[in-house]
């Protein structure tokens, strides 16, 4: 259900990301919304309580006007830019963890997620988080700032269930194999793509004992390719 949850707004977003051209926006951003996520935890405030989710949800925020920045005053340079702003948040983790005896436990969680322990309570304030980014998306637009608001909002909201690099997958590798598609069928396509992913790592998962998240990430590769290579056949076929 988290799976499904986080594809609901990510292969929308990760469409988008590609067609810009700003690869490695997620993973600046989903770096920037952990340094939010460790900063309470170093502050010995609750774990996933509000407090955790309003210092994320303004850490990431704080990147997304950065960033847009970047968008507007340097397009050219903007890649490296995000590039760089990855590495330091990246970097700025480990600096703040350094003296927590649990810190390098804290940031593997971030980095691979903890899926098989996700709570109800985390699904419901996250469900109704990307409905309003979903109604918003459709209503208002994603012009300009407003699509890094919304991409950061739901960033936040997906690292600290799935991890940063499930996070970064759910967003490029469903958008890769859907791009040639037109956009409803695109859709579809990569929620499909995505949804037996989730469903078929968390199975794999379970029965040989491994991470959940690195056996999704690589049987979102492995159904992408497979998708891409098939697709066209399919549909020469249908013509």
């Amino acid at each position: 259900l988290a799976g499904l949850l986080v594809l609901s707004t990510h292969v929308l977003l990760g469409r988008e990301v590609l067609q810009r051209g700003i690869i490695f926006i997620d993973l600046a951003i989903a770096q920037i919304a952990v340094l939010g996520v460790i900063l309470p935890q170093q502050l010995g405030w609750p774990e996933g309580g509000w407090e955790t989710q309003a210092a994320a949800s303004a850490a990431a925020l704080a990147g997304a006007f950065l960033l847009y920045s970047f968008e507007r005053f340097w397009p050219r340079q903007q890649e490296a830019l995000i590039g760089i702003s990855f590495v330091l948040a990246a970097s700025g983790g480990l600096l703040m963890s350094a003296s927590n005896p649990h810190g390098a436990e804290h940031l593997q969680e971030l980095l691979t997620g903890q899926l098989l322990w996700v709570r109800w309570s985390q699904l419901q304030w996250m469900a109704g988080l990307y409905a309003l980014i979903l109604l918003l998306w459709v209503f208002m637009g994603y012009g300009g700032r407003r699509f890094y608001v919304l991409f950061s909002l739901a960033v936040t909201a997906s690292v600290q269930v799935v991890g940063v690099y499930l996070v970064f997958a759910s967003l490029i590798i469903p958008a890769l194999a859907i791009r040639k598609l037109p956009r409803t069928r695109g859709l579809v396509t990569g929620y499909l793509v995505g949804s037996l992913a989730y469903g078929g790592g968390l199975l794999i998962s379970s029965v040989y004992d491994l991470p959940a998240g690195p056996v999704v990430v690589w049987l979102l590769a492995i159904i992408a390719v497979v998708a891409g290579l098939l697709m066209p056949r399919f549909s020469a076929q249908k013509a």
